[in-house]
């Protein structure tokens, strides 16, 4: 009996023996042999012989998150619905609904003017947990189009917007509405096609001195369905606001970029819309390129024009332009000492300023630099 368990013991040490052998040989001295510190022993050399070493590499897949509500969660809490109506008229009341947003937790709205009935028209606010309250307009600035709204309320959630500089095209976005009857949040995802720093808020083919210039394109679909809403990258940050104005009967659509949005909300909160002031001029922003082929003496400024050459249709009858001597064919070149140019466009400086300041524009008259004071 002694015996035979000694006999089963060591066939046990023989077989894990060899066993380790073979594990040994086929796969841990081939490996040792491809490292630099044991390549320089013959006898592992040899082992590696007829064995190739594969090292495997994993592929690890990292799945998007699938539901846009759960990306534009926070920014979501701030969308409400605005409802336009013409109290009294119970056969036409003229019933349209806008998507709004909570810019103060005190109850401050904000929306784009086309989203709403503007002339006399009541409204009404719902919040995400389906509260209704009544709403009063309290200004509308020309600047933007964004229009604000009053409701009786408290610690409601109120928008964050991000730093729109750091925004760049070919980012993915989300854009979030509420239009429908009732609030039920509307989404399309898409790309932030480009940032126009010459697109200008006017409805003509020539900018505005009072409208607001540089905005992005995006690729969606329905915008429509999205004007006065916000657009959220995919970290949750507002970056724009979705409006749209009408050239040659087509709806145009951009997204006001959340920098020049904060600009209008901080004016609105110190109650200063009313103080904006007017220049009263056509003009088209220079580039590289347009005063290359007309030969002007500058390549950035605001180049006071009009397409028929007419005085009249280039600068607005007792503006402060007019009134200040400015002329057709003058490219205003600064604003106060500050210079125009893709990122400091004309409307953007003259809307620093309020009415009744005097600011000195700089502009070139046939190639000649002068120094006007314009009384705003």
């Amino acid at each position: 009996m002694q015996k035979t368990k000694k006999v089963f013991i060591i066939l046990f040490v023989v077989l894990v023996a060899g066993l380790s052998s073979i594990v040994a040989n086929r796969y841990i001295f081939p490996h040792l042999a491809t490292t630099k510190l044991f390549a320089k022993y013959d006898f592992l050399k040899k082992t590696a012989a007829d064995v190739t070493v594969i090292n495997k590499t994993e592929q690890v897949y990292v799945k998007e998150d699938t539901s846009i509500s759960k990306v534009v969660g926070q920014a979501l809490s701030s969308v409400v619905n605005v409802t336009s109506y013409v109290a009294g008229e119970k056969k036409n009341p003229l019933l349209k609904n806008g998507t709004g947003l909570i810019v103060t937790s005190d109850g401050l709205i904000m929306t784009y003017a086309s989203a709403i009935i503007a002339e006399n028209a009541s409204y009404k606010v719902t919040t995400d947990n389906n509260n209704i309250y009544e709403a009063t307009l309290l200004d509308i600035d020309v600047y933007s189009n964004l229009v604000f709204l009053k409701i009786n309320a408290s610690n409601l959630s109120a928008a964050s917007f991000a730093n729109s500089d750091d925004a760049q095209p070919g980012e993915k976005i989300i854009a979030v509405g509420n239009d429908s009857p009732v609030y039920a949040p509307s989404f399309a995802a898409g790309v932030l096609s480009s940032f126009q720093a010459y697109y200008n808020l006017s409805e003509k083919s020539v900018a505005s001195s009072e409208k607001m210039e540089g905005v992005f394109s995006a690729d969606l679909n329905t915008q429509e369905h999205f004007i006065g809403g916000p657009i959220v990258d995919y970290s949750g940050q507002i970056i724009g606001i979705t409006g749209a104005v009408s050239r040659d009967n087509r709806a145009n659509f951009f997204q006001i970029p959340a920098n020049k949005v904060r600009l209008v909300i901080d004016k609105e909160i110190k109650k200063e819309i009313a103080t904006t002031p007017v220049l009263g001029l056509s003009y088209l922003p220079l580039t590289k390129i347009y005063a290359s082929i007309n030969n002007l003496p500058s390549e950035t400024g605001a180049l006071i024009y009009s397409a028929s050459g007419q005085q009249g249709l280039a600068i607005i009858a007792n503006s402060p332009a007019a009134n200040a001597g400015l002329k057709i064919g003058d490219i205003i070149t600064a604003v106060a000492g500050e210079k125009i140019d893709a990122n400091n466009t004309l409307p953007d400086l003259l809307y620093r300023h309020k009415k009744g300041e005097q600011l000195e524009l700089t502009i070139l008259r046939n190639t000649q630099e002068m120094k006007i004071n314009v009384q705003l």
